[in-house]
């Protein structure tokens, strides 16, 4: 089973259905970064085995590559919804999204927040919230790159963030290793739920 992990202080329901979430919906503005492919592959786990999750709700958020979240006042960026959205899972169980690999803020290592929910009719019958974490390595090499590089070095790694070291080996059930991919990368999370 996927372990579940905090939603954090910057989930906002913007209810944005798209799967390019690297542009701000109101201005047409692109989030300049490393571009990542990243797709979530929901599975129904039972003790007859999995099954594609079809029809969930799997929304993504996450700072862009100065660690800024959009649509927080705190960080001055109300108004504006750049890294946000939402997509259904198709019959296959997958949601993909057109994203950037994102920055990092203090006292975090780089992550990205998602959530799936399930609905009948509007009423929502399920929902199970969670992060993903990437290799340091990987994220070494995307830092040493622009835009990333222009800011100082991340003070924090994996295995000293309070989210990926929380519940022992949880946060290595949370990694994900990105491949190169044209000129960014192209990852996929798979997730696991007792529904």
């Amino acid at each position: 089973m996927t372990p579940s992990e905090t939603e954090g202080p910057y989930f906002v329901d913007e209810r944005l259905n798209r799967s390019d979430i690297s542009t701000d919906p109101g201005n047409g503005t692109r989030r300049s970064g490393v571009p990542l492919d990243l797709t979530f592959q929901v599975s129904r786990a039972s003790s007859g085995g999995c099954t594609a999750m079809s029809g969930a709700q799997v929304d993504v958020w996450h700072c862009d590559a100065a660690g800024i979240y959009s649509d927080v006042s705190a960080q001055s960026s109300v108004g504006q919804r750049f890294l946000r959205g939402y997509q259904l899972t198709d019959a296959n169980g997958a949601a993909r999204f057109a994203t950037i690999y994102p920055g990092w803020y203090a006292g975090r290592a780089v992550h990205i927040h998602f959530k799936v929910r399930t609905f009948s009719g509007a009423t929502k019958s399920f929902e199970f919230t969670s992060q993903l974490f990437f290799d340091d390595a990987i994220t070494d090499a995307v830092y040493r790159t622009a835009p990333y590089g222009s800011r100082s070095s991340r003070d924090t790694r994996n295995q000293t963030d309070m989210v990926y070291a929380s519940n022992g080996n949880s946060g290595a059930m949370l990694l994900v290793a990105p491949t190169p991919s044209g000129s960014g990368y192209a990852a996929t999370f798979a997730i696991g739920l007792s529904v």
